[in-house]
């Protein structure tokens, strides 16, 4: 096949388009609408869920809570300072060492069933 053979077919197909794709019958603005509700109810609502859990452990933490910090450090709650966003950690039970964080810089709580299984371990 030719160039000018080639040419001709594009300009036939161009002008005489086959109906069909994906979604033919929906046009696009419908289209962009699935694509937002999927976006919003795979990423966006699981992400909302994960920091209002978060933010509710957050204002739960309370004395004698065990905690993970961001930077791995493992340690018992002392001290809760919420006007200052701040939380004393104990990180040493023979000395005693503690060391003030912000809240933000607390990962999780350690459960009960986390400390059972590290014990069995």
């Amino acid at each position: 096949m030719d160039f000018s053979t080639w040419l001709l077919f594009a300009q036939e197909e161009a002008a005489n388009p086959e109906p069909g794709g994906l979604f033919p019958a929906l046009p696009f603005p419908v289209l962009i609408a699935i694509m937002f509700g999927l976006f919003y109810f795979l990423i966006l609502r699981p992400q909302q869920k994960k920091d209002k859990n978060f933010r509710t452990m957050l204002e739960g933490l309370k004395e004698k809570d065990r905690v993970v910090t961001i930077g791995g450090i493992h340690g018992v709650v002392t001290n809760v300072q919420r006007d200052r966003d701040e939380v004393t950690v104990r990180i040493d039970e023979s000395t005693g060492t503690k060391i003030h964080v912000g809240t933000s810089a607390i990962a999780r709580l350690v459960t009960d069933e986390e400390k059972n299984d590290k014990k069995s371990a």
